[in-house]
């Protein structure tokens, strides 16, 4: 081989390098030379998207700022605060009201002004309450206002506040510190215990009537995959006083059986007088629970490829997909929304976006049995987590960063936590083969465009995704992934679940999710949500949905 062809395959192979460094390097950014536009796609929107937009870093710190100089109230960082202290929440965009934003969007009005929505915890008061402010305009803030009362009908009792990650390291102390300290027997030989070989779920709602704030905490082995792990364990903590040196434990139960507290069954155990369930010590790996792989995969997993680059177009907040064309966000509390959806120009959806995702369980165990979680409390789009490329999204999607500010004085990223891409659905739209009078064949390859996040809430996945069809169909899908939520398996526990492992029962559940579904309709054109008719073709489709 002469020096000439050597060189001609050097620069060959830098030419293909160079191609997968922009594909897999430069995708999740603006248009680059490495990523060809297609003119079909090019966004007209001008920044008119920018009206949905979720809020930068630094609007987010001019807001917090503001709240600190003007609230006239000592502001502690949530991240550390006690039950006492006044902190901030949440601070999130605080969406323009429908009818201000049409007329900036068809009537030439103005552009509304731009503010923030800051939910303060004001527990160090005569009368401990949640308020709401409507901050703005960013990015200067210049004025707030309490909108408490118009949104909820009066001012929101303190005792209803989500709990802050800060009070479950607290409720963690306590435990450690004054209550399992008091059945030292039990702890260490039926339990095994020392300082970190336990982990707690938290249940929800913490009561059953207004007042209320007592929380069974579930526990379970600290191992990998700890969720299918319980060790039969459950206590029920009641911290709705505002000094954490007043909270106490107000029922124990184990293995079936309740007990006052922690000193009565240290007592029930010394005495002989309960059922001890040995449950084998887990390695660190958590072994059957454990997500590492079992083998290595045989072969490589199939790509996609797109050989002239991506067939849509993502600037700042806007997507622009063949006739589609929309605004996204992610809300702190609810999740991924999107607004002003248009097909061939025309809006017919305002606004879409996850709500609540609630799910109920069923056990004969105390955690299980009064849990109904609603994830909206947790916060769906703080727990947003990063994507990994090409096993959440393919490689070829392109990723955005989302900020938030939740639970601290100080904005999160959380990188990579939005995707889009154009996915082969893998039949056709519609075709025809013809071999009678005449012989040809039409076909029309079957494609959409997929916006997806994942957002992890305890033991569950969420994959959320908004689907857009060729055809003019849109869908709003979910799945659920993760792990099971268990119980400690005893008694008549088969009533309600599945055994999963010696002592671990699936328990029972139904999940509901819901979805704000805001339509603009036209006389011609009508989105339908299609449930299992998305990939017919428009007529099929049609008529399959007027039955």
């Amino acid at each position: 081989m002469n020096v000439k062809t050597v060189l001609i395959l050097l620069v060959l192979a830098l030419a293909t390098i160079f191609a997968l460094v922009c594909v897999l390097l430069t995708r999740g950014r603006a248009p680059s030379t490495c990523q060809p536009q297609h003119p079909e796609q090019e966004d007209t929107d001008d920044g008119q998207s920018l009206v949905f937009a979720d809020l930068t870093p630094e609007e987010m710190v001019q807001v917090v700022r503001y709240l600190q100089e003007n609230l006239g109230v000592p502001l502690v960082d949530a991240s550390r605060a006690f039950p006492s202290d006044n902190c901030i929440f949440s601070v999130d965009v605080q969406v323009p009201a429908k009818a201000e934003v049409l007329r900036f969007l068809d009537g030439g009005g103005a552009r509304p002004a731009r503010e923030a929505l800051a939910v303060l915890y004001f527990g160090n008061q005569p009368d401990p309450n949640i308020t709401e402010y409507v901050v703005g305009p960013l990015p200067t803030p210049a004025y707030h206002r309490d909108v408490t009362v118009q949104k909820y009908g009066g001012r929101v009792p303190y005792h209803r506040r989500p709990t802050l990650a800060v009070e479950y390291k607290q409720i963690a102390g306590f435990l450690r510190s004054q209550v399992f300290s008091t059945a030292p027997s039990f702890m260490h030989q039926v339990i095994e215990y020392n300082e970190t070989s336990l982990a707690a779920m938290t249940t929800a709602p913490r009561g059953f009537q207004s007042g209320d704030r007592a929380t069974w905490f579930v526990l379970f082995q600290n191992v990998s995959g700890f969720f299918l792990h319980p060790v039969g364990l459950e206590v029920l903590v009641d911290h709705s006083s505002l000094d954490i040196s007043q909270w106490v434990v107000s029922r124990v139960f184990y293995n079936g059986q309740y007990y006052r507290d922690m000193v009565q069954l240290e007592s029930a155990y010394v005495q002989g007088r309960i059922s001890v369930e040995k449950v084998k010590k887990a390695p660190r790996d958590g072994d059957f629970s454990s997500m590492k792989p079992r083998a290595p995969p045989a072969a490589m997993f199939p790509l996609q490829y797109e050989p002239q680059g991506p067939r849509y177009s993502v600037r700042n907040n806007h997507v622009v997909f063949q006739a589609w064309s929309f605004a996204f966000g992610m809300s702190v509390n609810t999740g991924m929304r999107l607004f002003d959806v248009r097909y061939q120009g025309e809006r017919v959806v305002y606004e879409i976006s996850v709500q609540e995702a609630l799910s109920v369980y069923g056990s004969n165990c105390p955690g299980g049995m009064s849990t109904r979680y609603m994830d909206g409390s947790f916060g769906i789009g703080r727990f947003t987590s990063p994507l990994v490329r090409g096993v959440d999204c393919p490689y070829s999607a392109t990723y955005m960063d989302v900020y938030y500010l939740a639970q601290s004085q100080v904005s999160r990223t959380t990188k990579n936590a939005l995707c889009v891409f154009e996915h082969n659905l893998g039949s056709p739209l519609r075709r025809h083969y013809s071999n009678l009078q005449s012989f040809y064949y039409g076909g029309l390859v079957n494609s959409a465009l997929i916006v997806r996040s994942i957002a992890t809430l305890g033991n569950y996945d969420y994959v959320w995704d908004f689907i857009f069809y060729q055809n003019g169909a849109i869908e709003a899908k979910v799945q659920a992934t993760g792990y099971v939520s268990s119980s400690f398996l005893h008694g008549d526990g088969l009533r309600y679940g599945n055994r999963v492992w010696e002592h671990t029962l699936g328990t029972i559940h139904t999940h509901s999710i819901n979805y704000k579904v805001d339509l603009d309709v036209g006389v011609l054109f009508a989105v339908l949500f299609c449930g299992n008719t998305c990939n017919l073709d428009p007529e099929t489709r049609r008529a399959k949905l007027l039955q």
